[in-house]
């Protein structure tokens, strides 16, 4: 399906490796501009480099800037001033006791997940309504809806974010620019792989049978019972950010794998 992106410029926020890394390849696959994003310039550098590799002629550049300040989210800003789609996928997560969370870890949790999209938005949203075009997507979270026990400043970021997405959306009214927010289930990224791994050689376990567990017990309402990949999110993405979906605004479309029960 050609989802018409062709001389789209997007900016994809955490786009180093993972989901983020998976919908520029995308988003670069079909055509489009694509800014990736990191806080490291090595990991940026290969992450352009792996992308053109695979993908001759692809059009992609790199920005790198710290999204856990207010002035990494502005310098970004200024660094892409202007784009068709706006991928805010930056994230951190970690579990942590709520009693023992303190108010740096809620004040870098909300500035990274929450606060740099709304400055990223706050630029480039005023641009896409001038012209009456373009794309805002959040990756949010089943966490959104499902608030984990175990990192409820996570869950909490995430809903956030959701409500941030819903709340801009509504600025689009009557234009042909939409705003919604993707809620991923959990995805077998870099981190997780990792965390998968040690598990498994601490336990004497193999990786699948870890999997399998954690969906069992921690996670036992997917129905798909096992960790997407950052391939199949990309796959939603793409869509939400191509012309394709142009009837979808203000909503928080599920990539999660059946992990929510309410249907509305």
């Amino acid at each position: 399906m050609d989802l018409n992106l062709q001389n789209k410029r997007a900016l994809v926020t955490g786009s180093t490796v993972g989901i983020g890394y998976a919908i520029a390849l995308r988003l670069a696959r079909e055509g489009a501009e694509v800014v990736l994003h990191g806080r490291s310039q090595g990991r940026v550098d290969d992450a352009v480099k792996s992308i053109t590799s695979e993908i001759p002629g692809a059009r992609v550049r790199g920005v790198t800037a710290d999204l856990a300040t207010d002035a990494g989210a502005r310098r970004l800003s200024a660094e892409v001033p202007d784009v068709d789609i706006l991928v805010n996928n930056a994230g951190i997560y970690g579990a942590k006791d709520f009693e023992e969370l303190t108010h740096e870890d809620w004040t870098r949790i909300m500035q990274v997940n929450v606060y740099s999209g709304a400055t990223l938005a706050q630029q480039h949203l005023p641009r896409m309504l001038e012209r009456n075009s373009g794309r805002i997507i959040f990756i949010s979270s089943e966490s959104a809806s499902n608030i984990p026990v175990e990192m409820i400043h996570y869950g909490v970021s995430k809903a956030a974010q959701s409500a941030l997405a819903r709340g801009l959306a509504e600025r689009t009214r009557g234009t042909a620019v939409t705003v919604n927010s993707v809620l991923a289930g959990p995805t077998k990224s870099e981190g997780v792989e990792e965390f998968v791994r040690g598990l498994a050689k601490q336990r004497n376990l193999t990786e699948s049978d870890v999997e399998k567990e954690f969906f069992t017990l921690a996670r036992p309402g997917s129905l798909i019972h096992r960790f997407a990949t950052p391939d199949e999110v990309a796959n939603v993405v793409a869509f939400v950010a191509s012309p394709l979906a142009s009837i979808m605004n203000g909503g928080a479309i599920r990539a999660e794998g059946g992990l929510l029960k309410n249907m509305l």
